[in-house]
């Protein structure tokens, strides 16, 4: 396993990096909305993404029979990473959780329909998996999905579902067989959410921006757009979850954030002595160094392990997702230990430390740690398929 990329590999990381220079908008750009800056929710969001999709670079792993290039993921990673850097929109959804699954699993119209949509940056999806009765545990939601003539008939709610209030499509699980056991039980389909009977209610978060649950009274979706076999749906969930867990959770901006803290401690003072002599700060310091060199090793492994597996790696990406969005939350509080109680001063306010990024960047990554799965549940994944620990103990 290589930690170093390529000469090849760089070359494309310097491409990217120049090109998200020349392409700065801070209409698009806000790193003080941090989670929120990944999603294309506006229109300047939107067409930014159509820009970004101008240069070929949406599904580059992509098979070429769909429009991809066939290039390693590690290309996906390192454009990845550089949008989080720059606090643009992220290619995640739509090029990773729907498009890979569709390739995998998808019917030919649902490849035809969707695939040059996602390649285009055309189309915007929402994922809903949880419910109010299944969280992190999927395997528990109850939306029921009931065969109708042609297609199927949706009751019940969703939950936690951020994009609803934008997105073009709801790309969701529903039960569609009740008597079988629970993860033999659930289907994948996808909906226009502007179907019938589909009723959207917007809900703040922590982390300063919102969210949303999904309503459904009798909407009906047709049988062309149950994703794969009916019954199925939780293996294609499960295979989603571990490509969200490294792409949606991001190094680059708990990197800039460690690195502003470092700034401000070369020349910040308490009581009239540098910060930068206390010996406690310097011992913080040092941890978050060497805790984001560890998370960047983390999210090195789970690239090799997935070039030699050929999909996602369980395994490594509950563990990149715990460590790295534990990390976040540590660097955020480590900042406010350090600024005191003008750390906590919101974002733009005149005398705020650091412009009081640390105050709104601190309460996302509460969000960080339950996305994807919550911290509880990528501990359960590693105890028993890593460490081979029983089910119960």
């Amino acid at each position: 396993m290589d930690f170093e990329f390529s000469p090849e590999e760089n070359a494309f990381r310097e491409k990217v990096e120049q090109w998200l220079v020349e392409n700065h908008d801070p209409v698009v750009m806000d790193p003080t909305r941090e989670n929120f800056s990944q999603l294309a929710d506006t229109p300047e969001r939107r067409a930014f993404m159509r820009k970004l999709a101008a240069q070929g670079w949406l599904g580059m792993s992509w098979p070429k029979e769909y429009g991809g290039q066939e290039i390693e993921g590690v290309y996906e990673f390192i454009l990845t990473e550089a949008l989080a850097r720059h606090a643009a929109p992220q290619i995640g959804k739509g090029v990773g959780i729907i498009g890979k699954t569709l390739i995998r699993h998808g019917s030919e119209k649902l490849k035809r329909e969707f695939l040059p949509k996602i390649l285009s940056a055309e189309i915007e999806f929402a994922v809903g998996y949880s419910e109010p009765q299944a969280g992190s545990d999927a395997a528990n939601m109850q939306l029921k999905a009931e065969k109708v003539d042609g297609g199927w008939k949706l009751n019940g709610q969703k939950i936690w579902t951020t994009s609803a209030h934008f997105a073009d499509w709801y790309w969701f699980g529903a039960r569609t067989d009740p008597d079988k056991p629970k993860h033999d039980g659930i289907s994948l389909f996808l909906l226009p959410m502007d179907a019938p009977g589909l009723e959207i209610q917007s809900m703040p978060t922590i982390g300063k921006d919102i969210t949303n649950q999904v309503f459904f009274e009798d909407v009906f979706v047709a049988d062309d757009y149950l994703v794969g076999e009916r019954g199925r749906g939780f293996r294609y969930i499960s295979e989603a979850l571990d490509l969200e867990r490294f792409t949606m959770f991001t190094l680059s901006p708990t990197q800039e954030r460690t690195r502003l803290i470092c700034e401000y401690v070369k020349t910040a003072e308490r009581d009239g002595k540098p910060l930068r002599e206390d010996p406690i700060v310097r011992q913080k310091i040092a941890h978050l160094i060497t805790d984001t060199a560890v998370a960047r090793g983390l999210s090195m492994r789970f690239l090799s392990a997935a070039t030699t597996a050929g999909k996602p790696p369980t395994n490594e990406s509950s563990q990149y997702k715990l460590f790295t969005t534990h990390l976040s939350q540590r660097t955020c509080d480590v900042a406010l230990d350090i600024m005191g109680p003008a750390g906590q001063i919101r974002v733009d306010t005149e005398d705020a430390p650091l412009a009081g990024r640390f105050e709104g960047a601190y309460r996302a990554t509460v969000v960080e740690t339950i996305g994807g799965g919550a911290s509880e549940i990528q501990k359960n994944i590693i105890a028993r398929r890593k460490l081979g620990l029983p089910k119960n103990f």
